[in-house]
């Protein structure tokens, strides 16, 4: 499968998936219209001022997974638009409460909700982006959709809304321990971040007339993939080029960030005690070269790329029991593929 038709097929789409979205963020009413304005600025359709420009958003890889995981089972990508503009919903209504549970400022190289109008008001924002999650899930009739399916997608989207609040609540119980040990930490990503990510395939198989086995199969293969694309994330997150990620060298180091290479380093017998001083103390760039040297020394990038090429395995042996022969030349791998070797 050449980059090439993978591009034709988001060519076609994505532009499908953001015209759904305008009509379920859609809203008229003069008396809301702030609350809808900082909807459509979080999501890069408008600026300070609440007025219509584009900026970027994202690389909407969820609701593209969903439309894809429908095409190769046979489905119309048409009738998954309701349900992958519901993962790309609820994706971001998770982005809006993180950056307020994290305090993060910045996102997308934008200041974050919160920072502009306040907790109260993001906090609300983010629940109404909950809500219309739901709605446009419900769209799915208008396309065709049997209820009978909706109520299936239903059940796993909301499996999928109760797993991104438990994988937060262990990202915060984190910042607040001095030690966190590495399963505890993939089985925090298991929640916040691969969850959706297997919900997003497996969606889009169920609406696509999928068998219950195959839907299992597309789940466990987007849960191996999303663990494995935050596992990449940790590792450009340290020892990625500034030049191609546009972020500092040692990034996460420097924002103290508990990631699986960082954590792995602070359990090892030898390193870990002078490791641990070491960001205890204030961080400069000479003091994130010696965290590196650390860390390079436990050996903890080649114990991360390890972990990275096992959900890859585990994702591509999970596909298979679907596509058989014809997986690694689907797009669906395509995408998959692309993003496991990304530089940034």
């Amino acid at each position: 499968m050449s980059n090439a038709e993978l591009g034709a097929f988001l060519g076609q789409w994505l532009p499908r998936l953001e015209d759904e979205m305008h009509v379920v963020l859609h809203n008229e009413e003069t008396a809301v219209a702030q609350h809808y304005g900082m909807l459509h600025y979080h999501m890069g359709w408008a600026n300070e001022e609440l007025k219509p420009q584009r900026y970027p958003s994202g690389k909407r890889i969820r609701p593209m997974l969903c439309l894809l995981a429908c095409a190769e089972i046979g489905g119309d990508p048409v009738q998954a638009i309701p349900a992958a503009t519901a993962i790309e919903l609820l994706h971001n209504f998770s982005l809006i409460h993180d950056d307020i549970e994290d305090g993060d400022e910045v996102r997308r190289h934008r200041p974050t909700v919160w920072k502009l109008w306040g907790a109260p008001q993001a906090i609300n924002v983010g629940d109404g982006l909950f809500a219309l999650a739901f709605a446009a899930l419900q769209r799915s009739r208008r396309y065709g959709v049997a209820s009978r399916t909706t109520l299936r997608a239903l059940d796993l989207f909301t499996q999928s809304c109760l797993a991104l609040t438990e994988g937060q609540h262990l990202d915060m119980r984190f910042e607040q321990r001095a030690t966190v040990r590495t399963e505890e930490y993939l089985r925090m990503i298991r929640g916040k971040t691969a969850a959706l990510i297997g919900a997003s395939a497996a969606i889009g198989a169920v609406v696509g007339g999928a068998t219950e086995a195959q839907v299992e199969a597309f789940q466990s293969f987007g849960r191996a993939a999303g663990l494995a694309f935050q596992i990449q994330d940790d590792i450009l997150g340290i020892w990625g080029d500034p030049a191609v990620t546009g972020k500092a060298a040692g990034n996460d180091i420097l924002r103290r960030k508990k990631s699986l290479p960082i954590l792995y380093t602070l359990n090892h017998k030898s390193i870990g005690e002078p490791f641990a001083a070491l960001l205890s103390n204030q961080l400069d760039e000479s003091n994130v070269a010696l965290a590196i040297a650390y860390m390079n020394q436990a050996g903890a990038r080649a114990y991360a790329e390890g972990i990275v090429q096992t959900h890859f395995d585990n994702s591509l042996a999970a596909l298979k029991k679907v596509l058989g022969n014809r997986t690694e030349q689907s797009m669906l791998w395509a995408l998959v593929d692309s993003l496991l070797h990304r530089q940034a």
